[in-house]
């Protein structure tokens, strides 16, 4: 494999000196051989990425030295999965900005995997400015969602602060000016002989601002609605990945796809199953907390955020009907859940069905570049982004799923839209809406 790789490298570079040594020529026409050529020729992808050394742990090492390759990795990664959970834990009990923060941090080392790994492959080539503009466009991304956040949730924090609220008003122009200024720069970087190179690069950080930038805003956005419609749709994706691979592991024989050998439809089915009882249970147990049920919400007057409030009908225990087919088999006429129960059905369901093909999207990417894992920041499991890849996928499908099914008109909201209007345009919303009440016999009318 490493004298392919090797082969492989050295044809690449071959090519593009041939391509640098005809620059001189016509460029129109170097254009016009480049596509030529690859038409002609096979698809061999560009070179490997350098695989990174073994970092497991010394001391587990040691510890499971006598074992066989196969369940020397299944321990590994089961020690560092419950290591992982148990941080996981930590952070939810530290609140929701805390878990912001980590949210932010995990954006930010997802976005340096993926961007080393095209710079590892086509660092040779020595493109200027390619990670100075892929960290300002990501700046510049983040800054944007990020000011649109504060002012949707922070109104009146705002409007109370003179800077705040002149960044809050021009914010998008700010913005577009932040991202024109690293188009230009793009622009002015790109050298005779590597323009091809220097757009490819271009759209690989954009399709990675793309998918890890915006997913993880999303993910913000699914807090502010309440900590269950974070903790339960990512533990479902927890619980899968981690039952489809026991399953797969113990009974795995039929494999599910070419994009990864080691995935078989015992562990996909064994996981789905797992899946949806532990979205169940976990909805149950959470529901009955405010703590998790709650919007996050901005106190203006402690200047701190909140999670205090009267559970929303979603989050109370109603009687459900069962089919009579049920009732004379379990002998109960009705059946006690919270609504949101329901719900994790459709979460669970995503999250073992469609959440998988995240981290088949994963695979294919690490096999067009010949790697195993993203990153070796965690000893058997690969980087961040390996553990990631289905979470983000899921991110967006809760974040529809609560514009189209859950959420409705927000009173808070509303009431610091019009705090924020001049006196006089308070007036005549008051005026009107007091009309309207009245012409509903919801209010007298004044003799």
């Amino acid at each position: 494999m490493t004298e392919l790789r090797h082969r492989g490298t050295t044809e690449n570079d071959l090519q593009h000196q041939q391509f640098e040594d005809k620059g001189s020529e016509n460029e129109g026409k170097a254009e016009k051989d480049g596509a030529s050529d690859s038409e002609s020729k096979p698809d061999t992808g560009p070179p490997g990425v350098p695989v990174p050394a073994d970092d497991t742990p010394e001391v587990l090492n040691k510890a499971l030295s006598g074992l066989s390759s196969r369940w020397k990795n299944w321990w590994v990664r089961g020690i560092l999965t419950l290591a992982m959970i148990s941080f996981f834990f930590f952070i939810i009990y530290l609140g929701p900005m805390v878990l912001m923060l980590i949210v932010l941090c995990v954006q930010i080392k997802c976005f340096q995997e993926i961007i080393h790994i095209g710079y590892s492959v086509y660092h040779s080539y020595h493109l200027p400015w390619f990670r100075t503009l892929s960290w300002y466009f990501l700046l510049c991304v983040n800054y944007f969602f990020y000011g649109e956040t504060v002012t949707d949730y922070f109104s009146n924090l705002v409007q109370r602060e003179e800077p705040l609220r002149i960044l809050s008003k021009y914010h998008r122009l700010i913005s577009f000016a932040m991202y024109l200024t690293g188009f230009c720069m793009f622009v002015l970087s790109l050298v005779k002989k590597h323009y091809r190179l220097q757009f490819y690069m271009f759209g690989w950080t954009h399709v990675t601002l793309l998918i890890v930038v915006t997913q993880s805003h999303l993910i913000i956005h699914n807090l502010f609605e309440g900590m269950i419609w974070f903790i339960v749709p990512i533990s479902c994706v927890i619980c899968n990945d981690i039952m489809a691979y026991m399953f797969g592991f113990f009974f795995g024989r039929t494999p599910l796809i070419k994009l990864s050998p080691k995935k078989t439809w015992e562990g996909f089915i064994g996981g789905f199953f797992s899946t949806v009882v532990f979205g169940i249970l976990l909805s149950y147990v959470m529901a009955g907390y405010s703590f998790f049920v709650c919007p996050v919400e901005f106190n203006s007057d402690h200047n701190s955020f909140e999670v205090d409030c009267e559970p929303s009908d979603l989050f109370q225990l109603q009687d459900y009907a069962l089919p009579a087919a049920l009732e004379s088999l379990t002998g109960w006429p009705t059946l006690r859940l919270y609504p949101f129960q329901i719900h994790s059905i459709s979460l669970s369901a995503f999250a073992s069905l469609m959440g998988p093909f995240g981290g088949f999207f994963a695979s294919g990417f690490k096999r067009a570049f010949k790697i195993k894992d993203f990153a070796n920041t965690i000893p058997g499991h690969g980087g961040i982004m390996d553990r990631f890849d289905c979470q983000y996928l899921m991110a967006t499908f809760v974040n529809v799923y609560i514009a189209s099914f859950i959420r409705g008109p927000n009173p808070a909201k509303v009431v610091q839209q019009l705090l924020a209007l001049r006196l006089d345009q308070q007036l005549h919303i008051f005026n009107s809406l007091k009309t309207h009440l009245t012409e509903r016999g919801l209010l007298e009318e004044e003799a």
